[in-house]
């Protein structure tokens, strides 16, 4: 047997104000799109800003539905949207911030699992790491330079 140690090193800032001035606009825009989601049922509303290389961003926000899971993460809804409006863009750093209905955010809330891997695909896909910035709704602010950091063991294609 072999024991294997997988290590990720992540950038935390004390708030968006530690954030440089680009990074603030992508996260208040994320904050924008947040303020917009569709969230009735969890009260949990995330926005998502993706920065491309065309310098377009590109925005989502969760959709949810009576029918779960038929509702929609912010992350994807952005990054499909991205897929399919602008094919071959690359994307370059991606903003997530989440706040709650029901109490106070201000911890750093991650993307969730199936979000990692459809953000996974794209970084695969452009053979280009992808920055993540993640916040609740106040407070410290994580930076990742990659996808990789946040989910290490990738499920991608070649194994298919």
């Amino acid at each position: 047997m072999k024991e294997v140690k997988i290590e990720t090193t992540l950038q935390v800032y004390d708030d968006m104000n530690e954030l440089p001035k680009a990074i603030q606009n992508l996260m208040n825009t994320a904050i924008e799109a947040r303020d917009n989601a569709y969230a009735p049922y969890s009260k949990f509303n995330v926005g998502a800003a993706i920065l491309l290389d065309n310098s377009i961003v590109v925005i989502g926000s969760n959709q949810e539905n009576a029918c779960f899971p038929s509702g929609l993460c912010a992350e994807r809804t952005a990054i499909y949207y991205a897929g399919a409006k602008y094919p071959k863009a690359k994307i370059l750093k991606m903003a997530i911030t989440a706040s709650s209905q029901n109490q106070v955010t201000d911890k750093p809330i991650p993307p969730c699992g199936a979000c990692r891997q459809s953000i996974a695909e794209y970084e695969i896909k452009q053979d280009q790491p992808i920055e993540i910035y993640f916040m609740g709704a106040q407070g410290k602010v994580v930076k990742s330079n990659s996808l990789a950091n946040l989910l290490p063991l990738l499920f991608e294609s070649s194994v298919l």
